[in-house]
């Protein structure tokens, strides 16, 4: 019996993966189940979508068409993370999108306003540093207002960096990044370059007060909202680049003590799993590792969910399926923690005709079901 069920169950993993990435479909009257035992039909894997479990979620349009809507309930998806910029930063825009999406069905988990994300002024305390913490602070508290409990918050200062795409199976797009040969950071339209991004060289200490002044004056305010802030890795997680130095979120140590420096039960980690398999050594601690310390803590908020061919210094994203980490380890090391937040797909390799969100939803799916299974 346990082989015949571990049969089935690749049969279901292999056609639910066809039929989403639209590479073939099932018809009904191609599966035999006259003489499948009543066992067998009825031994049902566990919900995918248990509430006390952590859940897939898509990181979908702010504006989605009816399509779009459709594609996620047909991927049998119920959460969804947003972002939007400063020009639609309010509290009536977030409400608006958390009714939208619930009136099919589907939940906001959270939302990113990227006018806040990524600042260097907050990174650096350059010229208009309070009001642009003003600003995240609103953008916090309009979220409470809207009921949507979840923000992703990343402290680069000069953007993320890549080097040319290169092709991985297939033919696939994908990211790459080369130490020896990167030039330049980028962020909503604005690049930083080589060799000195903002005129100067950083130190380490003057990053760790600004972070400091950051986050004590935005935490209250988030505790006050019943918002959760989970903090993204630097990408890449090197030491430096361009003079300014990413010593903070680009390793173990520099997580914890910067979350220890918070002191909130709402700011926490955007676990970036392959932001940590970009640094590989460089990290510390292994993602494992990791997620064992920050998920016993309840300090893991959200996690993306990726794989790369290779630590730094030159990397290139790969499918989930053929990097250098085996991702199934991963997830059930999330579910050992009992982590009860979403995992995102992230940064997808191009397929041809769109077929890498479909693909990666479906890999997933059926790796969560396995890990509680």
């Amino acid at each position: 019996m346990k082989n015949a069920r571990r049969s089935f169950l690749k049969k279901g993993s292999a056609f639910a993966i066809l039929s989403l990435a639209g590479l073939g479909t099932v018809k009904s009257d191609s599966l035999d189940l006259k003489n499948t035992s009543a066992d067998l039909l009825e031994d049902k894997s566990p919900p995918l979508m248990d509430k006390r479990r952590m859940k897939i979620a898509l990181q979908a349009s702010n504006e989605p068409s009816e399509d779009q809507i459709k594609i996620i309930q047909q991927m049998g998806l119920d959460e969804v993370v947003l972002w939007t910029n400063a020009s639609k930063a309010s509290s009536e825009y977030y409400e608006s999108r958390r009714k939208l999406y619930a009136d099919a069905g589907i939940n906001v988990f959270g939302f990113g306003n990227s006018s806040v994300h990524n600042q260097d002024k907050i990174v650096l305390n350059l010229p208009e540093r309070d009001a642009k913490i003003e600003e995240y602070k609103t953008h916090i508290r309009n979220l409470g207002k809207a009921g949507i409990g979840y923000t992703t918050y990343a402290h680069m200062a000069n953007g993320i960096w890549s080097t040319e795409r290169e092709e991985i199976r297939g033919g696939a797009s994908a990211r790459a990044f080369n130490l020896e040969e990167a030039t330049t950071g980028t962020w909503e339209g604005q690049k930083y370059s080589m060799p000195l991004s903002h005129e100067r060289e950083y130190t380490n200490d003057e990053i760790w007060e600004n972070f400091e002044y950051f986050i004590r004056e935005v935490a209250p305010v988030a505790e006050e909202a019943n918002v959760r802030i989970g903090i993204h890795p630097d990408d890449p997680p090197v030491s430096s680049l361009a003079g300014v130095p990413r010593c903070i979120f680009s390793n173990f140590d520099g997580y914890k003590r910067a979350l220890e420096i918070a002191d909130s039960p709402n700011i926490g980690i955007c676990l970036c799993v392959g932001c940590w398999l970009e640094g590989g050594p460089l990290m510390g601690k292994d993602v494992i590792e990791t997620i064992k310390y920050f998920g016993e803590r309840n300090k893991i908020f959200k996690v993306h969910f990726r794989n790369v061919n290779q630590p730094l210094p030159y990397f290139v994203e790969t499918f989930l399926d053929n990097g250098y980490a085996n991702m199934y380890n991963i997830m059930k090391a999330l579910a050992d923690v009992n982590f009860d937040g979403i995992i995102i797909s992230d940064h997808l390799p191009r397929m041809v005709n769109g077929c890498q969100t479909a693909f990666t939803i479906g890999y997933m799916k059926q790796m969560l079901e396995r890990v509680y299974a």
